[in-house]
C-alpha cells in the first residue's frame, strides 16, 4: 500500500482491503454520519460488491445510481442527485462515497462541494483515467452545453483508494482511454517514465501499481505547487485544448461520442504538430510521439471543414484569457511549456495534420 500526500488527503494505491478505507468511515468522525454510494449501472454490477466486501462498513449505505457515460455530466441529472438526497434528508456530516470513472468522481465531487453548502466526500476511482488524473487535484465540476467541466469548483476529497483490480472489470477501450493521461504524465515532466511507458503493453497496463503510483507523483507534484492552476498547473492541459474540442464535437454530432482518453490522443497529436512548429519540438520527437500515440488509438475522421467547428469550441475553452486560445506544449519529450498561443491557422494547420495521417 502506497500512500501519496495530497493538499490536506491522501492517495492510497493498492488493494482495498488493505486500505484505510473502512477504519476511515468506522473511526469516529464518520461513526455516526450517514453514508451514501454514487454509482451508475456499471460500478453496481461489477464495483460496488466488492467495495461492500473490502469494506463491510458501507453494506448498510445509501445508494445512488446515474446513467453511465459523459452524457450524464450534466446539470439536470446533478439537480436529481440533489433532490434524492434531499429526500432521503441528507444532513451535512453525512460523507459521499463516489464509485466509478471520471463522470462518477467529477460530478459527485460536485455535488458534494456544493450540497448544503459541502459535505465530505471520498473518490474511489474504478477507471484508469480516474486513477492516474482525476485522484489527485480536488477539480470537480460538470458539462454545460456540452463543453466540458464548463461549472465546477477546486475542493479535495476526504481521501482517495485507488485498487488496480477494478480494472479488470473495464474492456480494453477504457483501459486505453485512461492511458492517454499516463502518456501526457510522462511527455511533459518525465523522459525516464516516456521511456519505460513505451515498453508496455495493453495487457501490462492491470494491476501496474508503479505505473499508477508513478503518474499520481508526478500530477500530484505540480498540484501542490499550483493548486488553483495559475501557473505550473495549466502543463496538465497538454492535449486537452484540442482534445476536450473534439470530445464537444463528437458528443454533438457522431453516433457514438469519444472516450475522454480517445479526443486527448487526438489532442496530443496535433498540440505535439503545433509544438514542433511553435516551440521547437524536435522533428525526430515529434515523429517519435506522433508514432506511438497514433499506433494505439483508433482514427476519428472529420471533415475539412469541421475544423472551424472546433476552433469554435475552443474559444468557449476555460483556460483562454482575452480571445486567444491558450495552450501547453511542448519544448521537449518531458518538457512542457504552458500559456503558449496559436492563431485558428496554426490550428487548422494541426487538424489537416491530424487527417493526413489517415489518408
Amino acid at each position: 500500500m502506497t500512500e501519496i500526500k495530497g493538499n490536506g488527503y491522501s492517495v492510497y494505491v493498492g488493494k482495498l482491503k488493505k486500505a484505510p478505507l473502512q477504519k476511515t468511515l468506522s473511526s469516529a468522525a464518520f461513526k455516526n454520519a450517514q453514508k451514501l454510494v454514487l454509482v451508475d449501472e456499471n460500478t453496481l454490477e461489477y464495483c460496488f460488491p466488492k467495495l461492500i466486501k473490502d469494506c463491510p462498513e458501507l453494506k448498510k449505505a445509501e445508494l445512488i445510481e446515474i446513467e453511465s457515460g459523459e452524457e450524464s455530466k450534466n446539470i439536470d441529472v446533478t439537480t436529481r442527485i440533489w433532490e434524492a438526497m434531499s429526500e432521503l434528508e441528507i444532513r451535512r456530516d453525512a460523507v459521499l462515497i463516489n464509485l466509478g470513472g471520471g463522470v462518477i468522481g467529477d460530478m459527485g465531487g460536485f455535488v458534494a462541494a456544493t450540497y448544503k453548502r459541502g459535505i465530505k466526500f471520498i473518490q474511489v476511482p474504478t477507471t484508469l483515467l480516474a486513477m492516474v488524473d482525476a485522484s489527485a487535484g480536488g477539480k470537480v465540476g460538470i458539462d454545460l452545453n456540452r463543453l466540458k467541466n464548463q461549472i465546477g469548483v477546486f475542493q479535495e476529497p476526504h481521501a482517495v483508494f485507488v485498487d488496480p483490480e477494478f480494472l479488470r472489470t473495464l474492456p480494453k477501450s477504457q483501459v486505453l482511454s485512461g492511458f492517454a493521461e499516463v502518456i501526457k504524465h510522462a511527455l511533459i515532466a518525465d523522459v525516464g517514465y516516456w521511456q519505460d511507458i513505451k515498453q508496455i503493453e495493453l495487457h501490462g497496463l492491470y494491476d501496474n501499481e508503479d505505473l499508477m503510483t508513478r503518474s499520481i507523483e508526478i500530477k500530484n507534484k505540480i498540484v501542490l505547487k499550483d493548486p488553483r492552476e495559475s501557473g505550473v498547473r495549466k502543463l496538465l492541459n497538454f492535449g486537452h485544448t484540442i482534445g476536450h474540442a473534439v470530445e464537444s464535437f463528437s458528443m454533438e454530432s457522431a453516433s457514438k461520442s469519444l472516450l475522454h482518453g480517445e479526443a486527448v490522443a487526438i489532442g496530443m497529436i496535433c498540440e505535439t504538430y503545433l509544438s514542433h512548429k511553435l516551440c521547437g519540438l524536435s522533428k525526430k520527437e515529434r515523429t517519435e510521439i506522433v508514432g506511438f500515440i497514433q499506433s494505439r488509438y483508433p482514427v476519428f475522421e472529420f471533415a475539412e471543414e469541421t475544423g472551424h467547428r472546433l476552433v469554435e469550441l475552443m474559444r468557449n475553452d476555460k483556460k483562454n484569457k482575452g480571445t486567444e486560445v491558450n495552450f501547453t506544449l511542448l519544448e521537449a519529450i518531458g518538457k512542457g511549456v504552458y500559456d503558449q498561443q496559436a492563431d485558428p491557422s496554426d490550428i487548422l494547420e494541426a487538424l489537416d495534420f491530424y487527417r493526413g495521417l489517415y489518408k
